[in-house]
């Protein structure tokens, strides 16, 4: 489970940019880390910068891309990208050891079609992503805040749905999962009321998870404990 951010949103859901949405968390790099970020960080790190990229330039063909927000360790991302060669992914986590971690996974996976930036997922998503680009957007497992009083820090608001829609094609996904039903309640409210989007989901709730989403470790001790995960998928339409 990853912090994705500690961005701040007020009772309308509306993004503060006045307060500082991250802090890049350095965290305790174990040596493998440390030299996973040395080696592979020239061929897979991403340096921020305002600009939006150009994907067909970093990943040197015309692919569907797959960005992910807060990738945690990155062993998930890393199975994705292994399982899914045509396409081409980017993860984005503020937690460094977990960069190391992923970069790690990755090469000795042997993956080339993996990005990753470390860096804060709001600025990257507003400024380095261009319209209209991605294929799909994955949030899996992001800080429920659960007390009350910390609801408004949750990513899942009306103007981070909009921000995504903008960032999809048409046709784009918004892949949420969460392990706290009441998130999943809280994001379903947010996406239905968000313009532009339509649920995947048959019933209009929640979806079975798909089978490009690997099933973590911690989701398969989740499951054999009888707890539940959430997954909500929403099309931009518009």
């Amino acid at each position: 489970m990853s912090e994705v951010t500690t961005a701040e949103f007020n009772e309308e859901g509306k993004y503060l940019r006045k307060i500082r949405s991250f802090v890049l968390r350095e965290g305790r790099l174990t040596k493998g880390q440390a030299q996973a970020i040395e080696s592979q960080w020239p061929t897979m790190g991403l340096d921020y910068s305002p600009t939006p990229l150009v994907l067909s330039d970093v990943f040197g063909r015309e692919a569907d891309t797959v960005l992910e927000i807060g990738f945690g360790m990155g062993a998930s991302l890393v199975q994705m990208a292994k399982d899914a060669p045509e396409q081409n992914f980017i993860g984005i986590e503020v937690h460094k050891p977990g960069v190391g971690s992923c970069l790690s996974d990755a090469a000795i996976a042997g993956v080339t079609n993996l990005r990753v930036y470390h860096h804060d997922a709001m600025e990257v998503l507003e400024h380095a992503i261009a319209d209209g680009s991605l294929a799909r957007v994955q949030l899996f497992f992001p800080d429920p805040w659960h007390k009350k009083r910390h609801h408004k820090r949750r990513i899942v608001q009306a103007e981070f749905a909009e921000l995504i829609r903008s960032k999809l094609k048409i046709g784009g996904v918004f892949h949420m999962a969460t392990d706290w039903e009441e998130y999943s309640e809280h994001m379903l409210e947010v996406m239905q009321a968000a313009p532009g989007y339509q649920n995947q989901s048959s019933d209009g709730t929640v979806v079975p998870r798909p089978d490009h989403r690997p099933l973590t470790k911690f989701e398969a001790r989740g499951h054999r404990l009888g707890h539940g995960v959430w997954d909500l998928m929403f099309e931009r339409i518009a």
